[in-house]
Order: structure tokens, then C-alpha cells, then sequence
């Protein structure tokens, strides 16, 4: 059936719903690029503004799900499980999450993305590895699953080649913060890889596309829903974006923090408590485990015996990687020429921390995207930042810059200071873990 696209825009501009036939239309056009650029970013802008009834993004996901190939796990070793985050700043938990729930038996075909608006992308991160193929095809990813029980890629042209595009026009078009069109990318791609059991990360606070509990807690429950919808078991966890998750943002700088994560050269507490409550929330889906609390406990031993960090190196390696990446993370790893201080204006305990602002400055730097098709320097970023309730002054620096010119730096120096608040006494300590829904 064919349809006008600029009708299916005026009809979704004015507030009305699109039918099943006019959403697979739409995808159909995404996925063969006989819709053009402008056409896509007038309909997600008409979607941001008059959101889709459920009906619809079951409709959208589905027909995404469809547009390409869908993967079967059939023979695996274990349970097929994932996770997904909403998107944060220093949010690299993918990077050990997979290796550690691999290690306690689950199977983990890991499709991520780029960054996204003022966040980080899990694949940008992987691409500072040199060798590492972020986008292999089948057989490749196949392989690497088979040999390390993990590998994490991207969309490659077979997998949900409708929201790939969409996606990257979302980026640059400011509709990222669409709960319908966040719904059906992420879900998409996850019923794609023909999974077992999803685990949702819902990023709340300064630094995630829902700064609201009440927008998280609606993106959450639409998660759950729509996958459950659509037969695949999942589990949401809401969880506190305030400030940067691990020390580190940017993409170099990430990796090797959680290379120093799996090895246990240096684990950021909070980074520690995010990761190991969705290993648990993985482990109880696929019944490795008989409670979360109990897929924590597994989840810990299989970190700290060592078993995470040997399933990411031999991730890395299936996948193009050096074979001494962990060892020699420092070494392999781009790094950029000017490193500086950011000291504090005064001293005091970090009370606030403008964290959208953070992820900004970093893209500032070169570490993300302003248009889909920039290039992207993965040395840059920041690292040692400072945490709410932390005391910082002359002795302590609020970060460290990470950047290719003196002009960058100085420019993120100015931007990191203006998105710290201090104060004379440290703030009460708040909840990690916000909400759980299921």
C-alpha cells in the first residue's frame, strides 16, 4: 500500500494517529531511502510534539524490527540476555556488564549504538580500540558471541536498517527526547537480535534525555510494556544521572576506565552499584540466578575471580582487538596532547552538577557529534571528575581536560567550572537506584 509522505506528516502534525499500514509504509521508507531527509525529520519533529499512542509505537517497533533481518540463537550456551541505557554522561557500564554477565553464563549479543544528543556512545568508545570492528557482519558477530559468550557491535546493514537511519536524523533534528521514537530504536534493535530477556537502565537527573523522575518512570513503564507486548520478558531499573556515572566521559578515556574496572585497578563506587544491580536484574531474567540480590552476589564473584576481564579480552580479540588490550590499555589507547587542571572557583563540597553540561563540553572538545556525519577524536574527554558531595579546592580540581589545542581546553575549562555548584556543607547522599518496574 502507498501512501504520500507528506500526509502521513500533516496527519501526525494536527494530532492524529497513523494507522499499522501507514507506520510499515514510513518504516518501508526509512529502510529503502525513498523518504527523504527532510520528510524524516518533519515527521520525528511531529511525533515529539503529539507523542503516539501505544498502538502505534507497537506498530513503529515492530515494522523497525522488521525492516532487516532478525538473528535466532538456537544451540546457545545459555540464556540470551541484554541491557540497554537510555544514555548518560560516563556511562560505560556496557563495557563491563556484558563480559561480567557472560562469565555467569548468559549469552550476550550486544547491539549499541553511537552517541546520541549530549551522551556517549557505546560504540564510539570501542572504535578508540585500534582493531576492534564495532560493525562486522553476521558471521563475525556470530563468532565473537560464540568464543567470548559477548560481543558488542552495532547496527550492522541487516539489523533494523530503518532505525539506523532515523536514529542518526534524530541526533542532529533535537527530537532525541521522543518517548515513543526512544521506545521503538532501542526495542527494536533488541528484539532483532532475538533475545531472551532485556534489562532497561532509565538514566534520570541533569544528565539524561528524561531529567524528570516522572518522564523516566513513563519512558521505563513504556519499555516494559512494549517489549513484554511483543514476548520478550524485561525489567526496567530507574536510575540517578545527577552526575557523571563514572569519573570518566568521553571515549578513550571511558574504555580505560573500565578496563581498570575489570582488572580492579580502580572501581568508581557508584559505577560499581549501577553495573552490578543490572548483572543481577540480567541473571534473575534468564534464571541463571534465583533473585536479583542472589544475581549480584554471582555477578561480584565472577568480577573479582577475574572471569569478567578474561570475557572482554576475548571479546576484544574475536573482534579484531589486540590481544594484550587489558594488559597494556594505556598503551594501545589514543591520548590526547594537553592535559589540564580544572581547578574550582573557591572551595567547598560539590553540591550540584550540571551534567548535560559536562556531555556538552566534551562534544566541544571532539569527542561527540554536532551533524550525523562529523568525525569523531577519541583521545579527548574528561577524566577525574569530582562527585556530588565531594570535596574540592586547591588540593582536589573539579577535573582534568583532556584536549587536542589549548583553545579546546580552555574553552572546556570555562565549561566545566560553570556547571559546578558549591557549597559550604556536603549534600545528603541520595538513592543510586531510583525505581524498579517489571
Amino acid at each position: 500500500m502507498s501512501f504520500l509522505p507528506q500526509e502521513l506528516i500533516r496527519k501526525k502534525r494536527d494530532g492524529g494517529a497513523l494507522s499499522p499500514e501507514e507506520v510499515a509504509f514510513f518504516v518501508k521508507g526509512l529502510a529503502e531511502e525513498t523518504i527523504g531527509e527532510g520528510q524524516v525529520a518533519a515527521l520525528a519533529m511531529a511525533v515529539f510534539f503529539n507523542g503516539m499512542e501505544p498502538e502505534e509505537t507497537v506498530a513503529l517497533t515492530r515494522a523497525m524490527t522488521a525492516s532487516g533481518k532478525t538473528l535466532s540463537w538456537d544451540g546457545a550456551a545459555g540464556p540470551v540476555l541484554d541491557k540497554h541505557s537510555s544514555g548518560g554522561v560516563g556511562d560505560n557500564v556496557s563495557l563491563m556488564l556484558a563480559p561480567i554477565v557472560a562469565a555467569a553464563g548468559g549469552v550476550v549479543p550486544m547491539i549499541s549504538g553511537r552517541g546520541l544528543g549530549h551522551t556517549g556512545g557505546t560504540l564510539d568508545k570501542l572504535d578508540a580500540i585500534p582493531g576492534y570492528r564495532s560493525q562486522p557482519d553476521l558471521a563475525a558477530f556470530r563468532h565473537a558471541v560464540a568464543e567470548a559468550g559477548c560481543a558488542i557491535i552495532g547496527q550492522t546493514a541487516d539489523l533494523a536498517p530503518a532505525d539506523k537511519r532515523l536514529y542518526a536524523i534524530r541526533d542532529v533534528t533535537a527530537t532525541v527526547e521522543s518517548l515513543p521514537l526512544i521506545t521503538a530504536s532501542i526495542l527494536s534493535k533488541k528484539l532483532a537480535a532475538g533475545l531472551d530477556g532485556l534489562v532497561l537502565d532509565v538514566k534520570c537527573g541533569s544528565g539524561a534525555f528524561m531529567a524528570r523522575l516522572e518522564e523516566a518512570r513513563a519512558l521505563a513503564k513504556s519499555l516494559v510494556t512494549v517489549a513484554k507486548g511483543a514476548g520478550l520478558a524485561a525489567a526496567a531499573l530507574v536510575t540517578d544521572m545527577d552526575e557523571p556515572l563514572a569519573f570518566a566521559a568521553g571515549n578513550a578515556v571511558e574504555v580505560r576506565n573500565a578496563a581498570d574496572f575489570l582488572t580492579g585497578a580502580r572501581r568508581d563506587k557508584r559505577l560499581y552499584e549501577v553495573t552490578l544491580a543490572l548483572a543481577g536484574e540480567m541473571l534473575c531474567l534468564g534464571k541463571l540466578a534465583p533473585s536479583a540480590a542472589e544475581g549480584e552476589r554471582l555477578a561480584a564473584a565472577r568480577l573479582e575471580d577475574g572471569t569478567a576481564a578474561e570475557r572482554f579480552q576475548k571479546m576484544v580479540s574475536a573482534l579484531g582487538g589486540p590481544a594484550d588490550f587489558l594488559e597494556k590499555a594505556e598503551r594501545h589507547l589514543p591520548a590526547a596532547p594537553i592535559v589540564r587542571e580544572v581547578a574550582p572557583q573557591g572551595e567547598g563540597f560539590v553540591c550540584a552538577i550540571d551534567t548535560r553540561a559536562l556531555g556538552i563540553a566534551v562534544i566541544g572538545l571532539g569527542g561527540g557529534r554536532r551533524r550525523a556525519e562529523d568525525a569523531i577524536d577519541h583521545a579527548v574527554g574528561l577524566t577525574d571528575i569530582a562527585g556530588i558531595g565531594e570535596a574540592v579546592g586547591k588540593e582536589r580540581p573539579l577535573a582534568q581536560i583532556h584536549a587536542r589545542d589549548t583553545d579546546a581546553a580552555e574553552a572546556a575549562c570555562r565549561a566545566v567550572r560553570a556547571a559546578f555548584r558549591l557549597a559550604e556543607a556536603a549534600p545528603a547522599e541520595r538513592p543510586l537506584i531510583m525505581e524498579r518496574l517489571a
